[in-house]
């Protein structure tokens, strides 16, 4: 049965004040109408009764995706999305597999399409990156599931789920999605068939990418708060039969940590950290546990560079702070973190042998998942998690090299190696595939297929193009995905306060609900006041940082003692133990920290920038911690922020930008960086400004101010304003308008009162031209410019500027959602000190400023308690009663529609009336109006009663089910209890891994963990060069070594057969049976365990192994070993069994070996 085009859209003829859409299916009688805002699931009748009043629209469509919404200006945009075009790439049992090629949008509120606000997000989903499952007779299977997810369950994985906010509009109103929709997944699926004699066998490779932290190459690198990295995509090589699968799984994402690649990339590509390496902590650690508990075990491939020196300096730095900060934890030591630089050790196809030669016990380990018609033989215990810098070219590579090596294991687990040219068969189509999905990877993330090294001219042309695309294309890109995902554009105020108080998922809730939580935010919050120092500071070129003269200068007069040297001065006078609390966060600002010449403005250098974060940790961490959570740089100006470490697991949303102001905005000469973060649920942006020159030039000093506020922009739409606190720092070079001799002797006579009269900035803030809402602190100390340098006198020279306060610190903090004006209790932040350091490196001398501000932090508990009394209030989300009478006929008469709709008018608008059998179904236009009318209980039609009560009763736990939706899930990879017989290197086995000669074949074997504080009695003997020791696991037949050589058989297999078993614990044994190769035997080992073996299944391929003992693995409780029959030299004598509590069987001892002499 083939797909079809089976959906009709249709809207309504004449020109209706309300626009109707009506989407049909070729097989269903019912059908859905969308009208204003609300969706109707329409029966039989009334589809007869309405179609004729409808016209088609467009054409046909293979498939309906969702409804796509979003709020620009909190106007609710609704689009319907259908799928126009795809094409099949191959089945996997019963469901065909579709890509999407082409998808169309329907305006759901205006007959004009008005394409132009989601046509980025429709070349999103029309890129052919996007997948959907299918079939006509049986259910279609969940791309989101892997094979093993897929055996023990049926719920979707949220993660590769990409479409998911499209079925909550269609969720909220009761319209059973399963029915009408599709659900679609981005990544890469080829499908291949190949013969293996009479068996029709699929090969596929299916790829996955998370929406967790979904985006473009430059705009998502490394990790988020949560622990999501970018580009994670899990792979997964697949053979299938009628009554057969095998499947292999692999995980590829970047690098765990705050970094990214700002500016323009052409060529080389800088790396910059975006948060301090202390601070990357907390999200590499819930990274690390995220992949535990969804994939089991795990090891970490890093196939970054490692050298020091030339363009891939940022590279080996990364990955040295990945491995550091990785084998630092504690928590995951458990994880081994492999380091192979790629372009250091592979060469052409040469190379890749050293790290197989490393990750080849941990494959053997983790095996693979097999399942032979219903049962599960074997499953797959951990992945490889394998990274480089784009998680792109080399890690495609690699990947390639794990699948191809583990695919004999799966082909000779499903018996289809029965003739030596079907391995190469399947390999061939493997490689091509593998190829094939790393193109398809690489066009999702950086915009064009994956450069291979195989040839130039295409890797150059490849490589042009991604630089064009992720330069110029992919910032629209990024933002479409962003509305895909989240279904929002969050650029409105209401999502801006929401962000910093609620969960993601909350989002996702009915507006007018969103908008109650906000209002009621104090009903669920915890006060946490914090201590903010804000420092500023023109150093003037920074050419005096390492000053011999001034060397017992210390930076701790200005940051950490200034308030306490003012106070001992009696300049200021403060409460005690106001200045005894520890900061709990420093924003220190430098402006000139590098000279202002033309070589820095088109290329500034950061070694100042490196050398002053060096001297402020160290000055801070004299007395208590600090930890540098980031720092930015524009030319010369400087911003880096240091936070209390115990505040680090409470901060997240950490984002940065800058604006340049000079030459018209063309130059960064003059400007502003900015850092916002959230601490706690608090937002706080601190900004580091330097303005125009000059004494005249105040005009172009607020300009520089409006152009920076404007052009702050952070990710999700966020702007300055929509902080709950911005601190604002720096030079802005406000002069004031009197005459020098004039200004002195105010200053002799500490007059600032006076002197505060002529400054610009007091000037131009009474006239709400700059900061207009704005506090700052009392000044009371002298003006910090312009001194000469090294000296305590104004400004001598020629230009003999008049003294001024250009080095400021102000703060602002923003109005709650529900206020608009000051609430009598509103504080907006206590300066408890306000001044300047006498340090002389510089021509300013630098200003500190310690404020105290309310923080808050969620009480969850009381937010949902609040968040479920909200839902209560506001009504079920699809807005509907239900009418119904004793006596039905009342809704046949000619008015009675007219009579009910006039009643219940008094509760809000109503927008859609169904009779529905003998009820009257009415929809009003909110949750809120139908709660109204549900309350009425009743009405009165004549001489009729009409009962009314709700659609939905139980609307909070809808509501519940509906934002489930938008969590992401977390399903394991083993189902919950499952245990393998196979517990590898953490055992604490001894084992050797060798390769099979050229069959490229990984063969395992097992040697029992020696004693601790005990030596071997000897040595063991040296293998012969000639041939290569093959060792290999048991997988079921073996008894004592009997020390006789069995005869050679058919290859051994890779890995042992998994099984689940029951919690409970008996003695069960491996035991290796000798091997006819000419190796001399081995000596016996001290301290030999006991043996015993269970029946290996019929089916399972036999092994020859060199002659080892036994290793004891505690297990479930087994059936004992029957006997075998036959004297066969592949028939060992029967295991006799062993009394309870006796010891092991003595081991009988072997002539030493005869050793030939070495050549």
């Amino acid at each position: 049965m083939a797909l079809g085009k089976p959906f009709k859209v249709l809207s309504l003829l004449g020109q209706s004040e309300k626009f109707s859409i009506l989407l049909t299916h070729r097989s269903k009688e019912d059908a859905l109408l969308f009208e204003s805002n609300a969706v109707a699931q329409l029966t039989a009748a009334e589809v007869q009764i309405v179609k004729k009043n409808y016209k088609p629209m467009t054409d046909s469509f293979y498939a309906c995706l969702g409804v796509l919404q979003f709020y620009p200006e909190d106007d609710q945009q609704l689009f319907l999305v259908m799928a126009s075009g795809c094409v099949s790439v191959g089945k996997i049992g019963d469901s065909e597999i579709f890509r999407l090629t082409q998808a169309s949008f329907i305006n759901l509120r205006s007959p004009i399409p008005d394409e132009d606000k989601v046509s980025e997000v429709k070349k999103v989903l029309n890129s052919g990156t996007f997948y959907f499952s299918w079939s006509g007779t049986s259910e279609p299977i969940d791309l989101t599931l892997c094979e093993q997810k897929r055996s023990f369950t049926k719920e979707t994985d949220n993660r590769f789920f990409w479409n998911r906010t499209m079925f909550l509009h269609l969720l909220r109103f009761g319209v059973d999605c399963h029915e009408w929709l599709l659900k679609i997944t981005c990544g890469s699926v080829e499908i291949k068939t190949v013969y293996a004699g009479i068996k029709n066998v699929k090969a596929a490779i299916i790829s996955r990418l998370s929406c967790e932290r979904a985006g473009t190459r430059f705009n998502v690198r490394g990790t988020n708060d949560e622990g999501h990295v970018a580009n994670f995509v899990e792979t997964e090589q697949i053979l299938s039969t009628e009554s057969e699968i095998s499947s292999f799984l692999q995980t590829r994402g970047s690098v765990p940590l705050f970094w990214e690649q700002p500016g323009v990339q052409v060529g080389s590509h800088k790396v910059r950290l975006s948060r301090g390496p202390e601070a990357s902590c907390s999200a590499l650690s819930k990274h690390l546990k995220i992949l535990k508990d969804r994939y089991g075990k795990q090891v970490i491939v890093n196939l970054l560079g490692s050298s020091l020196v030339g363009s891939k300096e940022g590279e080996a730095t990364l990955s040295s702070l990945f491995h550091t900060q990785h084998t630092t934890d504690e928590n995951h030591s458990d994880i081994p973190h492999v380091l192979f630089d790629y372009h250091q050790e592979v060469r052409g196809n040469r190379g890749l042998d050293k790290l197989e030669h490393k990750v080849q016990a941990y494959l053997a380990e983790f095996k693979f998942f097999y399942i032979k018609d219903t049962n599960v033989e074997r499953i797959q215990t951990g992945t490889i998690r394998t990274n480089c810098l784009d998680c792109l070219d080399r890690t495609n590579c690699v990947q390639t090299f794990f699948g191809l090596k583990i695919l004999e294991g799966q082909l000779r687990a499903m018996e289809l190696l029965e003739k030596p040219q079907n391995y190469t068969r399947f390999e061939e189509v493997f490689r091509q595939m593998w190829i094939n999905n790393g193109n398809e990877v690489s066009k999702i993330y950086a915009g064009t297929g994956a450069i291979q090294g195989g040839s130039k001219l295409m890797d150059g042309a490849r490589s042009a193009a991604r630089t064009i695309q992720n330069n110029l294309l992919d910032q629209s890109k990024q933002e479409a995905i962003d509305v895909l995902l989240l279904g929002h554009t969050f650029n409105t105020e209401l999502t801006s306060y929401a962000r910093s108080l609620l969960p993601s998922h909350y989002l996702h809730t009915p507006p007018t609900v969103l908008r109650a939580m906000v209002r009621r935010w104090e009903d669920y919050i915890i006060q946490k006041p914090l201590t903010v120092i804000v420092g500023t500071y023109n150093v003037n070129g920074g050419k005096h940082f390492r000053s011999v003269v001034y060397k017992d200068l210390s930076l701790s007069d200005w940051l950490l003692d200034a308030a306490k040297i003012a106070r001992s001065s009696s300049l200021v006078s403060l409460e005690d133990g106001e200045l005894d609390n520890p900061a709990d966060i420093y924003a220190v600002g430098f402006q000139e920290i590098v000279d202002l010449n033309a070589g820095n403005i088109v290329a500034a250098s950061s070694e100042n920038k490196k050398a002053w974060g060096e001297e402020l940790s160290k000055i801070l961490n004299r007395d208590r911690g600090y930890v540098l959570l980031t720092s930015l740089q524009l030319v010369g100006v400087c911003l880096y922020v240091f936070v209390r470490p115990e505040l680090i697991p409470y901060i997240k949303d950490v984002a940065t930008d800058s604006v340049k102001t000079g030459l018209g905005g063309a130059a960064g000469n003059k400007g502003a960086v900015a850092l916002r973060l959230v601490v706690h649920s608090t937002s706080m942006c601190f900004v580091c400004s330097h303005f125009a020159a000059g004494q005249s030039q105040v005009k172009e000093r607020c300009e520089d101010y409006a152009e920076i506020r404007r052009k702050i922009l952070f990710p999700m739409g966020r702007s300055l304003e929509s902080h709950d606190y911005v601190f604002w720092c720096g030079d802005f070079n406000f002069r004031l308008d009197m005459d020098k001799e004039e200004v002195k002797e105010y200053i002799g006579r500490q007059d600032w009162s006076v002197l505060l009269e002529k400054d610009q900035l007091s000037i131009e803030r009474e006239k709400g031209n700059v900061f207009e809402v704005y506090e700052e602190g009392e000044i009371n100390f002298p003006p910090t410019y312009k001194y000469d340098l090294f000296s305590e006198d104004y400004d001598t020279s020629e230009k003999c500027r008049v003294p001024a306060w250009t080095d400021r610190v102000l703060w602002r903090r923003r109005m709650p959602l529900r206020e608009k004006y000051e609430p009598p209790d509103w504080n907006p932040g206590k300066c408890i000190h306000y001044g300047r350091a006498e340090l002389k490196q510089s021509d300013h001398r630098p200003v500190v400023a310690v404020i105290q501000v309310d923080a808050f932090a969620v009480d969850e508990e009381r937010r949902d308690q609040v968040f479920s009394e909200v839902i209560k209030q506001f009504g079920p989300p699809d807005a509907t009663v239900i009418l119904s009478s004793d006596d039905p006929s009342v809704f046949l008469m000619e008015d009675s529609d007219e009579i009910i709709l006039e009643q219940l008018s008094c509760c809000g608008d109503v927008i859609l009336v169904r009779h529905l059998g003998e009820e009257l179904w009415i929809t009003f236009s909110d949750g809120l109006a139908a709660l109204a009318a549900s309350k009425l209980i009743e009405v009165q039609v004549e001489n009729y009663i009409v009962h009314i009560r709700l659609k939905t009763e139980d609307w909070k736990n809808h509501l519940e089910k509906e934002m489930a939706l938008c969590i992401n899930s977390n399903i394991p990879l083993l189902a919950p209890g499952e245990i393998t017989t196979f517990t590898g290197l953490n055992s604490g086995f001894n084992s050797d891994y060798v390769m099979e000669q050229g069959r490229g074949m990984m063969t395992l074997g097992f040697a029992p963990p020696r004693s601790e504080g005990k030596a071997p009695s000897r040595p063991p003997p040296p293998r012969s060069p000639a041939t290569e020791r093959k060792l290999l696991e048991n997988n079921g037949s073996s008894g004592p070594p009997s020390g006789k050589s069995s005869t050679k058989q058919s290859p051994t297999e890779i890995f042992p057969l998994s099984m689940k078993l029951p919690v409970a614990t008996v003695d069960l044994s491996m035991t290796l049976s000798q091997s006819t190769v000419d190796h001399p035997p081995l000596p016996p080992r001290q301290g030999s365990l006991n043996q015993s073996n269970p029946t290996s299944p019929k089916d399972s391929p036999k092994k020859i192994t060199p002659n080892l003992p036994t290793v004891p693995l505690r297990i479930s409780a087994l059936p004992p070993v029957p006997n075998r029959a036959g004297n066969g030299p592949n028939n060992l004598p029967p295991v006799p069994l062993r009394q309870a509590g006796a010891g092991p069987p003595p081991i009988p001892a072997r002539q030493l070996p005869i050793i030939p002499p070495r050549k």
